[in-house]
């Protein structure tokens, strides 16, 4: 099955490897994210998907802005029947937690928990509306964060856990109307979030810190939300599918 996908933050890193995936899987590809189209990161985007991926200028903590955009992606591409909530922000200073400032916390709430709740609410009332027997789903990108604990980054911590429970509630909402809600859960992915802490995960995992052996990348990402996407795992809604190679296993 094809339809439209609609991928938050997908200009790049794990968004863009998603949009990849879907693309080569036959979706029409939206993207929303903040950079202006002109930008270079997003013209770049734009080139490694062939050039036909329709872009939109958006803010996910503007939540009133959401029904716009997704007029938007109606009219250019039709209704989005799979959307993915990749959208994210890492902690703007690692120390204490003792130490951490509301405006820190509130801008990481706002960008990874309130705006991907409310887009998602607004996706989830339009498939709804559309009262169609076809398959449709909705994914949080979030974080093995989301159970492992780093108090340098409380609010991240905090933010990814939030997410987690919004794919069970939706998961529960949505079920009886074949919208299938998923959670993928990476570890330490090579993306422009990570560069800077490159060299210390470098040398974590050359210690054993991740069990296959290496960063995941983008690509794994994307492979993972093509079934999800399609419907082949539609009886699954509400799963959480770690990406971490072995991260997060528990173990002595």
């Amino acid at each position: 099955m094809s339809g439209v996908a609609l991928i938050t933050g997908g200009q790049q890193g794990i968004g863009l490897g998603i949009a990849k995936a879907l693309k080569e899987a036959g979706f029409s590809i939206a993207i929303a994210s903040l950079p202006e189209r002109d930008a270079p990161v997003v013209q770049q985007a734009i080139k490694v998907l062939g050039g036909d991926a329709a872009y939109f200028c958006h803010d996910v903590r503007e939540v009133a802005a959401a029904p716009v955009l997704l007029d938007q992606v109606e009219a250019a591409l039709g209704p989005v029947t799979t959307l993915v909530n990749n959208a994210g922000v890492g902690a703007p200073v690692r120390g204490d937690l003792l130490d951490l400032k509301p405006e820190n916390w509130d801008f990481v709430q706002n960008v990874n928990l309130r705006g991907a709740f409310f887009l998602t609410q607004e996706v989830a009332r339009r498939m709804l509306a559309q009262e169609s027997a076809a398959y449709r789903s909705i994914s949080f990108v979030t974080s093995v964060s989301a159970t492992m604990a780093s108090p340098e980054r409380a609010e991240y911590c905090v933010s990814k856990a939030g997410a987690a429970m919004m794919t069970q509630l939706f998961a529960l909402r949505l079920a009886a109307a074949n919208i299938g809600v998923f959670e993928l859960r990476p570890g330490v992915i090579a993306t422009e979030m990570t560069a800077g802490v490159k060299e210390t995960y470098d040398a974590r995992i050359a210690e054993g810190l991740v069990p296959a052996g290496r960063w995941g990348q983008p690509e794994d990402i994307g492979q993972m939300m093509v079934p999800l996407a399609q419907g082949q795992m539609a009886y699954c809604s509400g799963s959480v599918i770690r990406a971490d190679g072995g991260l997060s296993i528990a173990r002595l």
